[in-house]
């Protein structure tokens, strides 16, 4: 517990101290903002901050970092540095360097940004990830809060499979309507009750938490001591744990809100500290975790080693919080992927309308756009559904497309820096880390190349070896061809 609570102050510390230093490199300033400029009603509008904020924190907060927290603190203490760490220096860089840049670019997307600093080829296989990683986000978003509520309303119905069908249906039509709609008509009216659903739980699990005071591992007792699954920490760890600690899908949703932000100096709070937020939620349920695992916790749910996310979940809610905090908890729970998944097709459109520069005003041009998105959604629910552990490869392949998306928001932070003549060593820093985490994964996952890990361990090091060279070639000649005046 006394590592839990050294994470939760060195949170919070990060966002004051690294935070204000990200916010003093970047400068941001009072030059008009996209949502003032290209004001249309639709998806650029100028919102209040703390409309911005809840819905950048539930963008974002999906269930990567709850089930991703769940999953990773199997691997012991080590997951408590890899969401501090990964947040503070990472994640919420990672943020808030995306909104910025797109505010600064005139609202525009990932892939634009991609080309206007990785380069057009670049930019292109970046549009395709994106959208491939959007889709999957839609697909597995729909997915897994109709698990949930499937199990919460089984009663109703004659099995649980026409419970979880059920609410696929009711969720993925209200996907389909935030879409389509003006984003101050349903997201901008109903995120707050789910952000309060959310940080509700939070705050309460944290307080139950430190009333219960379990006997848990400390980082002093040895990072790898209390791993109990049978991957190796790195890269596994790295993989597991995104969204409470950088996560690539952000850098499609911090765009959505630098469109409504009506000063940059806003931008802080809400893209740093939407991170910042996150982080404090993946480090409560890696504690509680970490109780079910190895303080005797799991008992509740039979096997410590077997008690999966939902279950984890589940009996949390209900016996600790009691019948009506269990219900908000369960809310917050849903409400995360729900609010995650619905912006993520929203920011599949946008990329698409922006490659093909068609103005989003007229609803019959999103319906155009949005058409085959549903369709493919739907094929990929479809798969789901119809073969036995398809989610769960899904679920992992969503995983490390995640991060290596994260990889591309790193390097084009990096150049934005360099070009800038500011201190660029401080993405370029997780930018190789994570290229090193990706390439390395894709080499050792066993449903991709499944390569002993030392072998995969050389790959992955030879990768980054020849991207940060590349790097550094075209850093001398960025020197060279532009020297200081």
């Amino acid at each position: 517990m006394y590592t839990f609570l050294l994470s939760l102050l060195a949170l919070v510390a990060g966002y004051f101290i690294y935070g204000r230093f990200i916010e003093h490199v970047f400068s941001p300033d009072d030059r008009p903002t996209p949502a003032v400029q290209k004001s249309d009603g639709v998806d650029f509008m100028v919102l209040p901050s703390w409309k911005i904020f809840m819905i950048q924190f539930l963008n974002i907060a999906g269930t990567g970092p709850i089930f991703g927290a769940i999953m990773g603190a199997k691997f012991g203490p080590a997951a408590y540095l890899w969401i501090v760490f990964g947040c503070i220096f990472a994640g919420a860089v990672h943020d808030y360097m995306m909104g910025m840049l797109s505010m600064r670019h005139g609202g525009v997307g990932l892939p634009e940004l991609t080309g206007i600093y990785l380069g057009r080829r670049v930019k292109q296989a970046s549009l395709v990830f994106s959208v491939v990683l959007l889709l999957l986000v839609g697909a597995v978003f729909v997915y897994s809060p109709a698990i949930i509520l499937g199990g919460m309303t089984e009663s109703m119905f004659s099995s649980t499979d026409n419970s979880v069908f059920f609410w696929i249906i009711i969720v993925f039509l209200y996907y389909v309507t935030a879409t389509m709609l003006p984003i101050d008509k349903i997201i901008g009216r109903i995120y707050p009750l789910f952000a309060f659903s959310l940080i509700f739980m939070a705050v309460a699990l944290g307080v139950y938490l430190v009333m219960k005071w379990p006997t848990l591992p400390e980082l002093w007792d040895g990072l790898d001591s209390h791993n109990i699954t049978s991957q190796p920490i790195f890269p596994c760890l790295f993989i597991t744990i995104a969204c409470g600690a950088i996560s690539g899908f952000h850098a499609t949703q911090s765009p959505l809100m630098a469109r409504c932000v009506k000063s940059e100096r806003q931008g802080r709070p809400i893209f740093y500290g939407a991170m910042i937020t996150e982080g404090v939620i993946a480090l409560i349920w890696a504690t509680i975790s970490s109780y079910f695992f190895f303080d005797g916790g799991a008992e509740a749910v039979g096997s410590n080693l077997k008690a999966s996310a939902p279950q984890i979940v589940t009996v949390v809610s209900n016996s600790w919080l009691g019948t009506f905090g269990g219900i908000l908890a369960l809310l917050g729970v849903v409400a995360a992927p729900i609010t995650s998944g619905d912006t993520a097709l929203r920011s599949t459109r946008l990329i698409i309308a922006d490659f093909l520069h068609i103005n989003q005003r007229p609803i019959a041009k999103r319906l155009m756009i949005s058409l085959p998105i549903f369709l493919v959604t739907m094929l990929l629910l479809w798969f789901n559904l119809s073969k036995e552990e398809s989610f769960n490869v899904i679920w992992s392949y969503f995983g490390w497309a995640n991060q290596t998306l994260a990889v591309v928001s790193l390097w084009i932070a990096t150049v934005y820096l360099v070009k800038e003549r500011k201190p660029y060593i401080l993405t370029l820093i997780p930018a190789v880390f994570m290229t090193m985490v990706t390439t390395t994964f894709l080499m050792i996952f066993k449903n991709a190349f499944a390569l002993p890990t030392l072998l995969s361990l050389c790959i992955g090091g030879a990768v980054t070896v020849i991207v940060t060279t590349i790097f550094c070639v075209w850093f001398v000649k960025q020197r060279y061809n532009n020297p200081p005046l």
